[in-house]
């Protein structure tokens, strides 16, 4: 096995820091931009559907922000319920995600 090989590997096992900091940067600023949108919408959307969207967005932005003190903390990419590692493709899709897809399950 090449050196590379297992630098590649040993990458795909977790997210750096920095990674994991972009990512979230990028959701926040996601969430951000649509409750911007949803205000802007004014009485061109129902007010119940406004309502709905931005709590949900205001739940995701949470999350994010809890991730960000996960990276700070040292535990970010580790299962809130099981300890064990999240894997990183989980990671990638969801950033802010405190839970392994098995944990994630059993908690629904």
């Amino acid at each position: 096995m090449s050196l590379d090989t297992s630098q590649t590997e040993t990458r795909r096992e977790r997210l750096t820091a920095h990674e994991a900091l972009q990512r979230l940067e990028q959701e926040r600023a996601s969430r951000l931009t649509q409750l911007r949108a949803i205000d802007e919408a004014g009485s061109d959307t129902e007010e119940q559907v406004m309502s709905t969207q931005k709590d949900t967005i205001r739940r995701v932005l949470a999350e994010v922000e809890a991730a960000f003190a996960r990276v700070q903390d040292g535990t970010y990419g580790i299962c809130r319920t099981c300890s064990g590692p999240i894997p990183v493709e989980r990671l990638e899709i969801l950033p802010y995600t405190p839970y392994c897809v098995p944990c994630q399950r059993n908690a629904a």
